[in-house]
């Protein structure tokens, strides 16, 4: 077994009540999921856009118009640093913001057509990188992972 196997899983002086197996493989695909998220991202360079206003430029697009307001819970951080980072997307051209039609007093960012085709190539180019990674795995390793991407997706689905 992993060394993570006996890893003491107390959180805030608490033992969790949690598994140890399930606490472990947990920290295991935690590690996993953010060292492949660090390895694609090196395709964001090519953009060159900030990984900031391309996380903010991907809600948009993906998840249509929002207020600053919204962006920034989206994001998880306070407004004043939404505010830097759509003038940014701004100035490249990559939204637009537009009054909000069902209060004047609000603006909704939009992304532009130069924004939704900038993300839509960095998302092709991080795909691009994994899938020659992948390429050298073997047919059954590759369906065992197309298994737990599927288990992934519905474990997203019932997040609560």
């Amino acid at each position: 077994m992993s060394s993570l196997m006996s890893r003491d899983f107390s959180f805030n002086n608490q033992k969790s009540t949690i598994d140890n197996d399930v606490l472990a493989l947990a920290d295991r695909l935690h590690s996993s999921a953010i060292h492949l998220l660090r390895r694609v991202r090196k395709q964001d360079v090519a953009t060159g856009e900030g990984p900031a206003r391309l996380s903010a430029l991907s809600v948009l697009v993906f998840g249509g118009p929002k207020t600053l307001g919204e962006l920034a819970a989206a994001e998880q951080v306070k407004p004043p640093t939404m505010s830097r980072i759509v003038a940014g997307l701004v100035r490249s051209r990559l939204v637009t913001l537009a009054n909000d039609p069902a209060d004047a007093r609000r603006l909704r960012i939009r992304p532009t057509a130069k924004g939704v085709r900038l993300l839509h190539q960095g998302r092709r180019r991080r795909i691009e990188s994994l899938a020659a990674q992948l390429d050298a795995l073997r047919p059954e390793e590759l369906a065992t992972l197309g298994e737990a991407v599927d288990i992934l997706r519905r474990l997203l689905e019932a997040w609560r």
